[in-house]
């Protein structure tokens, strides 16, 4: 029987061939898949360890962070009947660290007691003690083992740290536990809400961004997460390329194999740029809080928080100081990204949005003293010879008194403006005439401690971001405030047997002759010094010619001395550069500002010469002395001339050339000078703080202002805030060696005062035995013989005469400012080197000669009047 086939129709088989091609397709995709998988697999691989070795090379070079070396003020002191607070005293503990820190020290605070224990890593020894104060006033100090103290040093206070590289980054490391809550709460929040779950990245966030990205054509969008950004950071360029996306992906991966969290979010507080302040780059958190806020991290606020954490994005745009309300809408943005995460409630966020940025003073020099930091480590190269200083983890500790430092720099800011307007009306452009450019002057400020020399506050420019120039140390010509070096130089040359003036011994009465003369060098060149602003005086005594900063008189009596005798002194007073010519007279040779302060120890301190110093010590992260620092001291003249001179300068300060001081508010005891050549000056000092200021332009070009008006405004401003201070508030009227007598002279007689002469007086200080017997109301009676003189006897001697101090009490009025300031007429004319002055013959010299003296003697006593009287101090 006959069987019949039955062949599958032509769509049966299309069916089965196709299902075979896809079947084909399929397993040609998955070997294709499979093989793109292994490759794919293979290259990340190789990326992965390659990367791996990458970031295992840079952590086994060490510290992600390098410890900068950080620098330190001097340590605050507490005194026994100092006007201080027990609460001031924690704020200033709290300050430096302690309890926050218990291995650098703690303090317990108990109403108007406060026991204070250092730890391990203090500046001090542990040696803790109890300040017992009351009514805002230090009662006692106690040591831990019951003796009484009269003084306590606290913790030095951080002042910034060395930068870490050329590009002037400072960073402040602070550790997870030190970050407080809010501020991980505020970063968290606006940068990478789910960074304590995450594995490192947030891929859906990344698709996200990437479909921005293509659909606005603009590489924008961020979506890294905060490991990421930290990946960036550390190991790669800003740049935005898909390789270097991949690439931060995989050192991603092994930070986050490597580190817990909170690790890894402390590496990321400290890597972070948050901008910049002055020259300097800011990274990290503990910079940021100190550089915007002037506090530590951990007393940081809630809104303070929130504005750092706005700064992570686009910190330069949002920068607090340039633009306040760009930052503050940030801030209130990751204060509504807190309540959206729950970290804090409305409430919280609204009370943080009411308040200001309440931002540290923007001036760099009043809270980190860069011109003072600069020297500091010019220092420490010279001293300690490592140039490469700023990653030793050095604790370098200074001089620096930073709140003196912050008086200075206000003073600074308030008296430049003073001096831009001067200089702005100088340059006034008449109608139609296109103005020209106008050259501002530059600044220099330096205050010392007379006593020790210890450099308290220094400001070297007007502005350290704008120019590094430390104008504190550069030299210029001094002008007059030389001129007390010359006064100093005869009582020194005086006491030591010379001959000088009527009687031989000089005095505050010595006459000395301002008038034109003459002097003719070697190559019989001539030359004639000027009083360019006041004129010529005639017959004066010496303490009129420094008071009113007379060039002829002063350079006579350099004359009188030995112009060799005067540049020694000088150079034993630290101004080097000084030589013998009848220029030196007037402040013709140059010094700095930080030479001046230390030469004028020499009259606040009793004749002894004090350098300048700022470094204290420096020790290793240990607090191990690596090297500890003497100041230098010398005496280089009698301790009675070295307050005969400053009596003069008193005088100077309450009815000469200083006497603005006085119209600018400040009364308290001082001694000073100004001084003009193309610069201003100013050198003044109290009891316990001496400051110089300098004034004067880059291109050494004439400012045409006087030390009285472009300096001694800057000095007031700064000495006013200083004796402000608790520290500094203690200003006492200086107090003669033994010795030295100080009494009150007659204007017009330049006799002793008594209860019968006008009150156009005077104090003045003498040796005891070369002051004038006899008084204003016996002028004329019984004159003094040659031999009377020389010894200080004969004549009536008067009832009754004035001997009081010449100081007041801190605070109370010394002078009644007349409507013009006595011009400080000691521009020098130095067109010559002179040697030798045409003098009088003998003749002329012993009967008067040449002169009608009677005409001359009534002139000199007009001249010697004031426009308003003096008002003298309590009696």
């Amino acid at each position: 029987m006959p069987v019949k086939l039955k062949y599958g129709t032509k769509t049966s088989i299309a069916a089965r061939s196709k299902g075979v091609l896809h079947s084909r397709l399929f397993r040609i995709t998955l070997i294709a898949c499979l093989g793109v998988l292994v490759i794919g697999s293979l290259v990340f691989g190789y990326f992965y360890y390659h990367y791996q070795r990458v970031v295992d090379d840079r952590l086994a070079s060490g510290p992600i962070f390098a410890s900068v070396s950080q620098i330190y003020a001097a340590s605050p002191q507490v005194r026994d009947g100092q006007k201080l607070t027990a609460n001031a005293i924690a704020a200033e503990l709290r300050q430096a660290g302690y309890n926050a820190n218990p291995k650098l020290g703690t303090f317990q605070l108990n109403g108007d007691n406060i026991f204070i224990k250092p730890g391990a890593e203090s500046f001090h020894n542990t040696d803790g003690a109890t300040i017992n104060t009351s009514d805002g006033v230090v009662q006692s100090i106690t040591a831990e083992n019951g003796v009484a103290l009269s003084a306590y040093e606290l913790e030095p206070q951080l002042i910034t740290a060395l930068s870490e590289d050329k590009n002037r980054t400072k960073r402040r490391l602070v550790t997870y536990q030190e970050i407080p809550p809010r501020l991980v709460q505020a970063i968290v929040a606006i940068e990478d809400r789910d960074f304590f779950n995450h594995g490192g990245v947030n891929y859906l966030r990344i698709a996200k961004c990437a479909v921005a990205d293509l659909v606005t054509h603009h590489k924008t969008c961020g979506g890294s997460t905060l490991t990421q950004q930290l990946a960036k950071n550390l190991f790669l360029s800003p740049e935005k390329r898909l390789k270097r996306k991949m690439i931060e992906v995989l050192i991603t991966f092994q930070l986050e194999a490597r580190f817990n969290k909170q690790q890894i979010f402390e590496m990321y507080a400290n890597e972070m740029n948050l901008g910049h302040r002055g020259s300097y780059e800011i990274n990290g958190v503990g910079e940021a809080a100190q550089a915007f806020f002037g506090k530590n991290l951990s007393q940081l606020d809630l809104a303070q928080c929130a504005t750092l954490a706005g700064l992570l994005q686009n910190p330069s745009y949002r920068n607090p100081y340039r633009h306040p309300e760009r930052a503050m809408e940030r801030r209130n943005v990751v204060l509504d990204t807190m309540v959206e995460t729950g970290a804090i409630t409305a409430s919280e966020a609204a009370r943080a949005k009411a308040e200001p940025l309440l931002l540290a003073p923007p001036n760099i020099d009043a809270s980190e003293a860069p011109y003072f930091v600069d020297l500091v480590h010019d220092q420490l190269v010279q001293r300690i010879g490592d140039q490469d200083l700023s990653h030793q983890s050095l604790r370098i500790y200074t001089s620096l008194d930073p709140e003196l430092q912050r008086a200075a720099s206000e003073a600074v800011e308030i008296g430049m403006r003073n001096v831009d307007e001067i200089v702005r009306k100088q340059h006034k452009t008449p109608k139609g005439e296109k103005p020209g450019p106008i050259t501002y002057p530059q600044v220099a400020l330096i205050a010392i401690d007379p006593h020790t020399g210890q450099v308290l506050a220094l400001v070297g420019g007007r502005n350290y971001a704008v120019s590094q120039l430390n104008h504190a140390v550069s030299q210029r010509p001094t002008g007059s405030i030389f001129k007390p070096f010359v006064y100093a130089a005869a009582y020194n040359s005086s006491l030591n047997g010379m001959s000088l003036g009527d009687g031989g011994v000089f005095t505050a009465l010595t006459k000395l002759n301002d008038e034109a003369t003459t002097y003719t060098d070697a190559s019989g060149n001539e030359y004639t010094p000027r009083n360019l602003i006041s004129g010529y005086k005639g017959e004066v005594t010496a303490a009129f010619a420094l008071a009113h900063s007379l060039n002829a008189a002063t350079i006579e009596l350099g004359q009188m001395v030995g112009f060799n005798n005067v540049a020694s002194f000088a150079r034993a007073s630290g101004i080097t550069n000084a030589r013998g010519t009848p220029s030196v007279a007037i402040g013709t040779y140059n010094a700095s500002p930080i030479d001046m302060a230390g030469a004028y120890t020499v009259f606040a301190n009793n004749g002894v010469h004090l350098n300048p110093w700022m470094l204290a010590s420096v020790r290793n992260a240990n607090g191990d002395i690596v090297s500890d620092f003497s100041p230098e001291a010398r005496q280089v003249m009698d301790p009675r001339a070295a307050y005969l001179t400053q009596s003069l300068l008193e005088g100077v300060m309450n009815y000469g050339t200083a006497a603005a001081v006085r119209g600018h508010g400040f009364t308290a005891p001082a001694a000073g000078k100004t001084g003009t050549s193309h610069d201003a000056w100013f050198a003044g000092y109290t009891s316990n703080l001496l400051c110089i200021v300098w004034v004067g332009n880059d291109d050494y070009t004439d400012i045409k202002m006087e030390g009285a008006h472009a300096a001694a405004p800057v000095w007031a401003e700064f000495m006013k805030r200083a004796i402000l201070l608790p520290q500094y508030s203690d200003v006492k009227p200086f107090t003669p060696p033994e010795g030295v007598t100080t009494v009150r002279i007659d204007k017009t007689s330049n006799l002793l005062v008594d209860s019968t002469c006008p009150s156009d007086s005077f104090y003045a200080a003498f040796l005891d035995g070369t002051a004038p017997v006899n008084t204003c109301s016996q002028m004329g009676e019984n004159p003094q013989n040659f031999i009377q003189k020389i010894f200080g006897v004969g004549g009536n001697k008067p009832s009754t005469p004035e001997t009081t101090q010449p100081q007041p009490a801190a605070g109370a009025p010394i002078v009644r400012q007349a409507p013009n300031t006595p011009p400080d007429g000691n521009a020098p004319d130095t067109t010559q080197q002179p040697e030798q002055k045409k003098k009088k013959n003998i003749f002329q010299k012993i009967f008067g000669g040449g002169k009608d003296k009677d005409k001359q003697d009534k002139q000199q006593q007009d001249k010697q009047q004031p426009a308003q009287p003096v008002q003298p101090p309590p009696q």
